[in-house]
């Protein structure tokens, strides 16, 4: 068959059909979604879209991201080997060109459909797109495929990518939440006696607590108390590729309408932590959060958080909710497990790139981490 490529870098160019094709099958990969990454992505961040046709019948499309990290600090710690690692992070790596998005957790970087192509025409199709970026675009120190699941790694193990090291950092956790749970106290009662008390426990101090579904006002009104307490979270993390520009979660809001939500929690009416989520279809994508550190732990704001997403997802009837690989053992507490995922990366130095198992190891060491097991045998 005869396929091609087209490169979009605006969302007002993309084909008509867009949604209908692609869109509309991941929220991630719509064009409203595309909107709020032009309107308040990061600032050390460009995506392009590219449509593939099957002659002039679009039939699939990717998200490229460029990220640049001249001016960034990669690595937050306040300490001298977190400096070195930055030094030479910036060395190593000036630039980056993601197929994916780097903003969340899974694939989320292409779909297809799959009635008008085959998965093993995909790969070499997306290849292509990879060289074309590269080409007409801009060329970056490193490439990355970002997200796979581990079925997949049998179509990457070809000639045309033996340059690639395949990698696998931390896994992405995810609920399957079963059909019996028609109520949160369904889910709980699936806990062992020692989780469910943990869960008591933690809610019980969440008394004197206000929650409630924030509107767009609201959150135009607590923007700059939601920045603080959303960095609060993202300067505690060893590493970090972006940070979001203030306006995100409005134009999240304004773009995506009820298919993003956001959570406030206030204490004596100070917003003292929230999360959002991303209704995907039948899934739910955590996105970010962000909470009062003296009071994360007096009042267990994160667990309390996270048991909160639970029974959201079960009262509205979703199927998944993915939480993505951060804080592995908590969120296995509440019944999350692994799902191993993979990426493939490059540098365009050859020389460098004979050591990338090597540099990559180095700057991204692995956690370890124990799984919990709540529920009952």
């Amino acid at each position: 068959m005869s396929y091609n490529l087209k490169i979009y870098n605006s969302v007002p160019d993309l084909p008509l059909q867009w949604n209908a094709v692609i869109g509309n099958q991941n929220i991630m990969l719509s064009k409203e979604y595309f909107h709020v990454l032009d309107s308040s992505g990061p600032n050390n961040m460009e995506c392009y879209y590219i449509g593939f046709f099957n002659d002039n019948e679009l039939i699939g499309g990717a998200l490229f991201q460029y990220l640049s990290f001249r001016n960034h600090a990669t690595f937050q710690k306040n300490e001298v080997w977190c400096n070195i690692r930055n030094f030479f992070a910036q060395k190593f790596s000036r630039d980056v060109m993601i197929l994916g998005n780097n903003m969340l957790t899974g694939q989320n970087g292409f779909y297809f459909d799959a009635a008008k192509i085959t998965l093993e025409e995909v790969i070499p199709l997306l290849d292509k797109a990879v060289q074309k970026m590269q080409k007409e675009i801009r060329k970056t120190s490193l490439i990355i495929y970002k997200d796979y699941q581990f079925n997949f790694v049998n179509y990457f193990q070809d000639k045309n990518h033996q340059a690639y090291f395949r990698f696998s950092v931390q896994p992405n956790m995810m609920l399957k939440l079963k059909e019996d749970w028609t109520f949160f106290e369904d889910y709980l009662n699936d806990f062992s006696k020692k989780y469910r008390t943990r869960v008591r426990s933690a809610r019980k101090k969440f008394e004197g607590i206000e929650k409630y579904e924030m509107n767009l006002d609201d959150i135009k009104k607590h923007q700059k108390e939601m920045n603080i307490l959303y960095q609060n979270v993202a300067e505690n993390a060893p590493f970090n590729t972006f940070f979001l520009a203030e306006n995100h979660f409005e134009r999240m809001k304004e773009n995506l309408n009820q298919n993003f939500k956001i959570f406030g929690y206030f204490l004596d009416q100070k917003l003292i932590g929230f999360y959002t989520l991303i209704l995907n279809n039948e899934d739910i994508d955590t996105y970010f959060l962000g909470y009062n550190k003296e009071l994360q732990k007096e009042k267990q704001l994160y667990l309390n958080m996270l048991l909160d997403m639970v029974e959201y997802a079960i009262t509205h009837q979703f199927k998944r909710i993915i939480f993505g690989r951060t804080a592995l053992e908590i969120k296995s507490t509440i019944g999350a497990e692994p799902l191993e995922i993979f990426g493939l990366i490059k540098h365009n130095n050859s020389l460098i790139n004979l050591f990338m198992k090597r540099i990559f190891r180095v700057l991204n060491p692995k956690k370890e981490w124990i799984q919990r097991k709540p529920f009952t045998e």
